[in-house]
């Protein structure tokens, strides 16, 4: 396995939960939105470069890492050449099997 950085990927529906989460925040505060957006952008270039920094899920090969500071949760998947974001939700939310 490599240790360079791996190639960020993202399912369709993690796509759209993290673009209705923003337009959520934007709707309310475009400037928590903004914050928010950093923070994601942050926690993915983390990820990229430490693939294993969430914690194990009951689901197999599924960690998760929680949005510091925002309540919002993201689930990934990695391979070796890449990783996986399969959902991001907000904490109250349950999680969907």
């Amino acid at each position: 396995m490599s240790s360079s950085p791996r190639v960020l990927r993202f399912q369709a529906r993690a796509l759209q939960q993290i673009d209705e989460a923003l337009g959520y925040v934007h709707a309310r505060s475009p400037q928590g939105a903004a914050k928010v957006e950093a923070r994601l952008t942050d926690l993915l270039e983390r990820l990229r470069a430490h693939p294993k920094l969430g914690v194990r899920t009951s689901v197999a090969g599924v960690r998760r890492i929680s949005l510091v500071s925002y309540p919002y949760l993201v689930d990934d998947v990695t391979t070796d050449a890449a990783i996986i974001v399969q959902r991001f939700r907000h904490t109250a939310r349950r999680p969907v099997p």
